[in-house]
């Protein structure tokens, strides 16, 4: 039975995970988890994983849930978010916590040696370089959560890296695929939060919209793989029925496909290098879909995309500073404070403003990327 740690148990990747686990009673168990301010929620998994560990954000909820379960042993802010990763009962940390909060648990996760399955992208957007090496030299396995990754990691088993000519993500294109420019114009919270395929947190939902996620992807891709970005396509996929795709240098390509499911990749990660079988009646129905559609992605309509790309190729400190006005900027727009259009401008000028760092350590990492969220505050 594999012993897991969870970082984010009440956010959509975290409830997704407790259902495989719920399903998987003989497989899984949930031996410490993280939550944020859903205390109702977390409650109800308290009572019905009895975890040993249990993380929450605020001190004073750690203090009341204290009082109430005092056979479990709480925690609560990011100093708890650590004592999650490296539960000494856990084998693998999954971390599906929103932004680079989830850096500092990952990395001493890693040091703990346990093995990481990764839903938390701005891990290795923000400090790629170090977390990879920490893995390679505590001999730990980095297993991607996303879809898209987890396609491209099961498309890659048995095969050898000399013979990839790219990797293809897919993108769903967000609340607003087939909307101009001119239309982004006034357009709500409400609206970009409405996504027509997955059911995601409001953050990355938003970041789907912009195209950011899929930019965050990229890098991310970049680090998992080593692969080199002008190796790295992105590909508009409405369906969301192919979730990646590989091709190598004979002209083949491989592509996994399936429903929209994060429960699969979830799985995937918890179980490698074995699959759990589904019992799920929403199994994947060609002839009933019977086409499916595809179409180049425009860096014009999806500036986001282009600036992850190109902050990812300049390297450094460029992607931390990406990633970080990214989230000030989304947060400001999910409060009513800025347009939707006024994400990507914000961005943009947190990236132009910035002197780059070429090869920063984890301490310059996390000053860049409290400087650039009081930057980006400071442009309003």
């Amino acid at each position: 039975m594999k012993k897991i740690s969870l970082l984010g148990a009440t956010g959509s990747i975290g409830r997704q995970t407790m259902d495989v686990v719920r399903e998987n009673k003989d497989q899984f168990e949930v031996v410490a988890f993280s939550a944020g301010n859903n205390i109702e929620l977390t409650r109800k998994y308290i009572k019905e994983f009895s975890p040993a560990l249990v993380s929450v954000k605020e001190k004073e909820d750690c203090e009341a849930l204290r009082t109430e379960f005092p056979s479990t042993k709480f925690t609560y802010g990011n100093d708890g978010l650590v004592e999650v990763a490296v539960y000494p009962e856990s084998s693998i940390v999954l971390n599906s916590v929103i932004g680079s909060v989830g850096l500092y648990p990952t990395l001493k996760a890693i040091e703990a040696k346990k093995d990481i399955a990764l839903a938390n992208k701005e891990t290795l957007v923000t400090a790629g370089h170090v977390v990879m090496d920490a893995a390679k030299k505590h001999g730990v396995n980095i297993l991607p959560v996303d879809s898209e990754h987890s396609a491209i990691f099961q498309a890659l088993q048995g095969e050898q890296e000399k013979n990839i000519e790219r990797l293809i993500i897919t993108a769903s294109g967000g609340s607003f695929r087939d909307y101009t420019r001119a239309e982004l114009e006034g357009v709500t919270v409400e609206q970009a939060l409405n996504h027509p395929n997955w059911s995601m947190g409001a953050k990355i939902t938003i970041d789907s919209a912009t195209m950011m996620n899929k930019g965050l992807e990229v890098i991310e891709a970049h680090w998992l793989f080593d692969m080199p970005y002008d190796k790295i396509s992105v590909l508009m996929h409405k369906e969301s029925i192919i979730h990646s795709m590989v091709e190598f240098h004979d002209g083949s390509i491989i592509a996994q496909l399936g429903t929209p499911d994060m429960r699969v990749p979830i799985s995937y990660a918890l179980m490698y290098p074995d699959r759990l079988q589904n019992a799920s009646k929403d199994r994947l129905d060609l002839a009933k879909i019977a086409t499916l559609h595809f179409r180049e992605m425009s860096f014009e309509r999806f500036p986001c995309l282009r600036y992850a790309y190109e902050a990812g190729k300049v390297g450094g400190t460029m992607p931390t500073v990406l990633n970080a006005a990214n989230e000030v900027a989304v947060d400001l727009f999910l409060k009513g404070k800025i347009s939707f259009l006024e994400i990507e401008s914000l961005v943009y000028r947190a990236l132009e403003k910035h002197e780059v760092i070429s090869k920063p350590n984890l301490a310059a990492i996390q000053q860049t990327d409290q400087e650039t969220r009081k930057q980006v505050l400071s442009f309003l």
